[in-house]
């Protein structure tokens, strides 16, 4: 596609003036096992952090979840480093990450997405990146009606990126996805995300997008834990499931990947949510009803090897707290 602007796109009618938009949640990709190459593809890099909105208008910078709470206290940097970038108004789309290493880490992203206070946030030393790779709407234009490709190329050419901010173009690659999914699970990566090219930018989820992953991983609804045993604090291991409807389906226990601290904290943290009975619609009690029910008003990551036949997960392991998901959205992956 030939090097297009604004202006072009403003003077052959592709884009109409338009108010500065309200928030609506992003675009987001469906998980499949179906990897494959097209021309028409393009192939980006799966990042393991917390998807973020920025709305920039009139000079100040909003951050938000991707359930549209309010993120800049949390990540006061990226907030600031906002007004390098251009001084039009503007909303873009992005992955807000922390690395360890070369590889994102959504664990260690956890230490700043749990804090609220903008100076605390700063002085816990974990730096963090905006992985930016979506232009819906820049200088009164609204962009969401575009093809993919040339929304990144307007993304590309109109902001001023610099190395000196923790603000990122995310690159992409064109048709060969099955090559770059076997090069992202060598190096360790999440996976990738395929997005059709040509696709316009739809506020839900779509098959437009779609995630290449190298290893599982599913958000889940906590709806309660059991007591700690032996030498063990906090609690011993989590309850979870995902919605299907308007039922909270049971699908496991897990009782790894916590640390010390997470234990104690948390515990504190679910015995105030305490409830006398089970939110699953389908628990059949394994542990002689000495569980511990909650409120299913929390939602964790989580990895694991395969799906049972009962939908439950084999080898589960806790990774962190996702409080940018909506409890009632969790669905099991397909």
């Amino acid at each position: 596609m030939d090097a297009t602007t604004i202006q072009d796109l403003a003077g052959d009618g592709s884009i109409e003036k338009t108010d500065f938009p309200e928030f609506r949640s992003p675009m987001l990709a469906t998980l499949t096992k179906n990897f494959f190459d097209d021309p028409d593809w393009i192939y980006e890099r799966k990042l393991d952090g917390m998807r973020c909105l920025v709305y920039m208008v009139n000079g100040s910078p909003h951050l938000y979840s991707r359930n549209g709470k309010k993120a800049n206290a949390r990540f006061p940097e990226l907030t600031e480093a906002m007004n390098s970038l251009s001084t039009r108004d503007f909303v873009i789309d992005g992955e807000i990450v922390a690395f360890e290493g070369k590889v994102t880490s959504f664990k260690k992203l956890q230490k700043r997405m749990q804090v609220a206070d903008s100076e605390k946030a700063r002085s816990i030393g974990v730096k963090t990146y905006l992985y930016i790779f979506d232009l819906l709407y820049f200088d009164g234009y609204a962009l969401h009606d575009l093809p993919l490709v040339q929304r990144k190329q307007l993304l590309k050419r109109n902001f001023d990126w610099n190395e000196k901010v923790p603000l990122r173009y995310t690159p992409h690659r064109r048709e060969k996805g099955q090559k770059f999914h076997k090069e992202a699970c060598n190096k360790g990566w999440e996976g990738i995300i395929a997005k059709d090219g040509t696709s316009t930018y739809r506020h839900t989820r779509s098959r437009k997008w779609l995630k290449f992953k190298c290893v599982n991983g599913q958000e889940l609804v906590i709806g309660g834990f059991t007591e700690p045993q032996g030498d063990r604090k906090g609690f011993g291991a989590l309850l979870v499931g995902f919605y299907e409807g308007e039922k909270l389906q049971y699908a496991g226990k897990v009782g790894t990947g916590f640390s010390d601290e997470f234990l104690k904290e948390w515990r504190t943290n679910f015995d105030e949510i305490e409830q006398s009975d089970s939110p699953f619609s389908n628990y059949e009690d394994d542990n002689g009803g000495q569980n511990h029910w909650v409120a299913p008003d929390y939602v964790g990551q989580f990895e694991f090897t395969e799906w049972t036949d009962s939908n439950k997960l084999r080898h589960p392991s806790f990774v962190g707290i996702r409080d940018d998901k909506d409890p009632k959205a969790v669905k099991k992956e397909m």
